[in-house]
């Protein structure tokens, strides 16, 4: 497995796997799967301020899946705080890509200096929960009957992990989080 930053060259492969997400998944709360250019857009919204935005292939170059963090919320105390977003090809699922992508991920929020990441998991999902339980993240609440979808009400749980050394000291305001807003 190959895992890298992905570039608009990806984008028809991370639109193919959204939409089996939305279409057939509950992960994502939306109903109609969004074009390539709605999704260029969102890539373009997110890694235009600074976030990570990381693929995996194999060594074929197929797209097996993508992650990304992003803003959990926009207000200016929020920005030390990342939501991480993670979506696999059917064909990829419990093979391991999804830990290797949130591995990556969490390692690349360190390290920009982010001090919080949360997974806004939709429906529950059990594999879900286990792949961030793995990773370090606990149970930081639920919303019941959040969504409908499918003909279900779906729940969605938060958990959450601690990135760097989390709350336990102050935030360098020089790091890139600092310099999302201004005080």
């Amino acid at each position: 497995m190959i895992l890298r930053d992905a570039t608009p060259a990806d984008l028809t492969d991370i639109t193919r796997i959204y939409s089996d997400s939305v279409l057939h998944g509950v992960a994502s709360y939306e109903l109609v799967a969004p074009d390539a250019a709605e999704m260029a857009r969102r890539m373009a919204a997110i890694t235009d301020n600074g976030y990570p935005y990381l693929i995996a292939t194999d060594e074929d170059g197929t797209v097996l899946g993508y992650a990304y963090a992003s803003a959990f919320r926009t207000r200016p105390a929020y920005r030390w705080l990342v939501e991480d977003s993670i979506y696999l090809a059917p064909q990829a699922r419990g093979q391991g890509v999804g830990r290797a992508l949130l591995e990556a991920l969490i390692a690349r929020c360190e390290t920009l200096g982010f001090r919080q990441m949360v997974a806004v998991i939709g429906g529950a999902h059990p594999a879900s929960i286990k792949l961030h339980q793995k990773a370090g993240f606990v149970s930081s609440g639920m919303i019941n009957g959040s969504g409908h979808k499918h003909g279900n009400w779906l729940d969605t749980v938060f958990m959450q992990r601690p990135l760097g050394e989390g709350k336990q000291t102050d935030p360098d305001p020089a790091s890139y989080p600092g310099t999302l807003f201004k005080e």
